[in-house]
């Protein structure tokens, strides 16, 4: 895990933290190729320079975040934002479900939206076939 997600987990108190430790854990074991950094102050993983997954502490809960989560028509995740982007609160360790996780991470990989190109694009996204390299 990178050095400054393993510290942004560090930081966070008691549930938060073992939240945080055990999302980090999972992405990383479904996402191995994905690049982790400290993006916009939160722990975020990309694909070929795409945003695919993060996730942040908000005041009463972790969120975590898909990029492109509204077009994995999966149960579970809220929409959020204008754009495809949904999401997941937790407020307890146990309402982690590892395999549904490992389902929304699977879906991360195969469906995406190019957030890399988006100020290019001027706010327009367009859906990445998968399997190729993002369009620059």
């Amino acid at each position: 895990m990178n050095k400054e997600t393993t510290a942004y987990n560090k930081k966070q108190k008691g549930v938060e933290k073992d939240i945080c430790n055990q999302l980090a854990i999972h992405i990383n074991t479904v996402l191995k190729d994905a690049e982790n950094k400290i993006w916009h102050g939160h722990p975020v993983w990309f694909l070929h320079g795409n945003p695919i997954v993060g996730y942040s502490k908000l005041k009463d809960c972790i969120r975590l975040l898909f990029w492109s989560g509204q077009s994995f028509d999966e149960p579970g995740l809220t929409s959020e934002g204008s754009f495809k982007a949904a999401e997941k609160r937790y407020t307890h360790v146990n309402e982690i479900k590892k395999t549904v996780l490992k389902r929304w991470l699977q879906k991360s990989k195969q469906i995406q939206w190019d957030y890399k190109n988006i100020v290019k694009r001027k706010g327009v996204l367009i859906r990445i076939e998968t399997g190729k390299k993002n369009p620059d």
